[in-house]
């Protein structure tokens, strides 16, 4: 460990900390602005009727309609590909279960990749296809949370919004404007932005190399912003037209945080009380902060295999050599944090325990910051439950932010936090006893068994990183990954979507001296515990039996 990279970490955590507050206001402007400009021309497109307030059960049905045609024009987008324009490489189709694998992947914010982006994709389906779903995904998002916050901020009412609205003006207020300016940055930084066919080059040794390009830095932009991590490139961040040097390395990483971290102080704003926002701010970050220590106290110290061997220093296995240990554990770790998925190393190379804390991240749910929106709908379903458990402590009436918890919501927020698991675990527990899922594994033993287990978490948690070592381009692993990616995005939701609903219609009650107070440092530490203690006893066992005794085997000198 060197003091350069826990000054980088410090810095990273200040600087979000920094941006948080002006970010969440230019999202409270979109959250609560009557009117913003120019917006009149496109209400009248989108007609009085679908501008009006919804239900949570019209908010939703409108939310899965539009997500149900994203995934049928993106199947035909990426079937009918060899005959689309913009398409200088002359790419066929996409191979159906890889096609809806993708579909599935983009549509629901996750980006799980299957496939090489420079070897299958055309300019045509990258950009019409990948990137409009990167924006519309992360805008969904956005929308869940603020229809969330409603259910909070309102009293007495019948109505969380219009989703048709929401998702127009995150989109057109927020992402859009916000890339464009990120992708100039990008450009200027030498990433590639270009409909040229890929260049070709002879190398100082005579050999013919063909070096992939396209329109690059306008998908950079909102795979960050919006928390997608779909790579252009099948390296993502690792290769240099995407990440080629270390201010876009560290504008990358803020990006990934800083719509997450400002809808904290969003939800502070619109429930009258910016404290509440800094408090969930703070549990997220606490969490970060344990999750970045031992991640890079473990990469620091190195392999002891190799240290057997006489190979002294950190364990440089899989990482950004240009960045070093310090920038790619943090990166890392911010990834599996913000269900971003992006990359700049291997985490199959990562120390077990430092794998661990990055597949903890996702096992945890989208909470430490999260995908955009989906990051405070998930913690918010854990401050419910927190503070349900500290009714039952102290013998008051569970409460927060004025509104009264009852069965109802807790019923709801058990089952948008039991699905995750549900999924993850199911679904590796299918492939280690399928002989199709037993052949994806590249190692065997407990290395193996957590290439399996990151996978279906990896889609579970709708974070789309890969571990590496998994053959995940079969028809088996096309399809459960998808399954889990499909479930589980709108299988947390909708409960917050009904959690909304049943809450925007009680009256918010004035804190008295019998409301647990949700804004000091024993609140931040309750939240903090519940959600280890869940993801903890949830997960511990599957934990043990991957990086957990890996661990142990590399402690022991033995190997896979």
């Amino acid at each position: 460990m060197t003091t350069g990279g826990w000054f980088l970490i410090a810095f990273f955590i200040a600087a979000i900390v920094a941006l948080a507050r002006p970010a969440g206001h230019a999202l409270y402007r979109l959250y609560d602005e009557p009117l913003l400009p120019g917006e009149a021309v496109w209400r009248r497109w989108i007609g009085t009727a679908g501008c009006g307030e919804q239900s949570w059960f019209g908010y939703a049905a409108a939310l899965l309609v539009f997500n149900l045609l994203g995934i049928v024009t993106l199947f035909v987008i990426l079937k009918l590909q060899g005959v689309l324009p913009l398409n200088p490489e002359h790419f066929g189709g996409v191979e159906s279960w890889l096609a809806f694998n993708t579909v599935v992947s983009f549509v629901t914010n996750t980006n799980w990749q299957n496939y090489g982006g420079e070897t299958t994709m055309s300019y045509f389906s990258q950009m019409a296809g990948l990137t409009v779903h990167n924006f519309l995904s992360a805008a969904t998002g956005i929308a869940v949370a603020f229809a969330l916050i409603r259910g909070f901020a309102r009293s007495s009412a019948q109505t969380l919004g219009n989703f048709w609205v929401d998702t127009v003006r995150v989109t057109l207020y927020l992402l859009l404007p916000a890339s464009v300016v990120l992708a100039l940055a990008y450009v200027a930084m030498g990433v590639p932005q270009t409909l040229g066919a890929y260049a070709h080059a002879t190398t100082l040794e005579g050999a013919q190399q063909t070096l992939a390009l396209g329109p690059v830095a306008s998908q950079l932009a909102i795979k960050m912003l919006g928390t997608n991590g779909g790579g252009f490139f099948n390296a993502n961040s690792a290769h240099p037209f995407e990440n080629p040097s270390a201010l876009a390395n560290l504008l990358q990483m803020l990006t990934i945080f800083v719509l997450g971290a400002g809808l904290t102080l969003t939800f502070g704003k619109a429930v009258g009380r910016e404290r509440q926002g800094w408090a969930l701010l703070a549990a997220m970050l606490v969490l970060f902060t344990i999750g970045v220590g031992v991640t890079y106290w473990a990469e620091a110290a190195g392999n002891p295999i190799h240290h057997a061997l006489g190979i002294a220093g950190g364990n440089m296995e899989g990482k950004e050599v240009r960045f070093g240990i310090a920038a790619t554990v943090l990166f890392a770790v911010i990834t599996t944090a913000a269900s971003c998925g992006a990359v700049i190393g291997m985490h199959d190379s990562l120390m077990p325990i430092a794998g661990m804390v990055t597949l903890f991240n996702m096992q945890l749910g989208e909470i430490i910051v999260g995908g955009v929106g989906a990051g405070l709908y998930g913690i918010l379903v854990y401050a419910i439950l927190a503070v349900f458990i500290a009714g039952l402590m102290v013998g008051r009436t569970p409460e927060y932010i004025g509104k009264k918890i009852e069965s109802r919501e807790m019923k709801l927020a058990v089952i948008a936090i039991a699905i995750l698991p549900l999924f993850m675990l199911g679904l590796t527990a299918l492939a280690t006893v399928t002989g199709a899922g037993l052949a994806g594994p590249l190692a065997k033993g407990p290395h193996g068994f957590t290439e399996i287990l990151y996978a279906y978490t990896s889609a579970a948690a709708n974070n789309g990183s890969a571990f590496g070592g998994l053959t995940g381009n079969t028809p088996f692993y096309n399809a459960t990954l998808a399954l889990g990616m499909f479930v589980c995005r709108f299988g947390v939701i909708l409960p917050a979507l009904a959690i909304a609903g049943s809450l925007v219609t009680k009256r918010r009650l004035a804190e008295g001296p019998g409301s647990f107070p949700t804004t000091g440092l024993l609140w931040i530490g309750l939240l903090v515990s519940v959600i280890l203690i869940v993801g903890g006893l949830t997960f511990l066992p599957s934990l043990a039996l991957g990086p957990i005794a890996d661990q142990f085997q590399v402690a022991a000198g033995t190997l896979n």
